[in-house]
């Protein structure tokens, strides 16, 4: 089995409870060291857009995506234990949902823009 640093295990906890800016702390704790590292730029990207899209910076939250798919298509299909054919059809999902049309709204009408799916990452060795 591999080791990966503490942080990395913690963040796909954060993840799964949905705690998206704890999510970017952990993992920017890593890449501070490893500034070279895309992989874990492209998770960092992923939960900001998570975040933002949650607080109704929708556009942000589009560009995070979009950002994160470009980082991480070249660690397909597999790295550090995630299968990231998974992610990607997760990211594919947001994007299409993501409205095209709007930039931001009060975070009192985050509960109109639609819903974003459902995803649980995991470990795989």
């Amino acid at each position: 089995m591999s080791f990966y640093p503490l942080e990395y295990y913690e963040f796909f906890i954060k993840f799964n409870e949905g705690d998206y800016y704890t999510c970017h702390d952990l993992l920017e704790e890593i890449w501070m060291t490893e500034k070279d590292n895309l992989f874990l730029k492209g998770l960092l990207q992923m939960t900001v857009a998570l975040y933002h899209y949650g607080y109704g910076n929708v556009k942000g939250a589009r560009t995070m995506m979009q950002t994160a798919c470009h980082y991480l298509q070249s660690y397909r299909p597999f790295h550090w234990g995630l299968d990231l054919e998974h992610v990607f059809v997760f990211m594919e999902e947001c994007l299409s949902l993501i409205p095209k049309q709007i930039d931001f709204v009060p975070f009192e009408l985050v509960h109109t823009l639609p819903e974003l799916p459902d995803f649980v990452l995991y470990l795989e060795e």
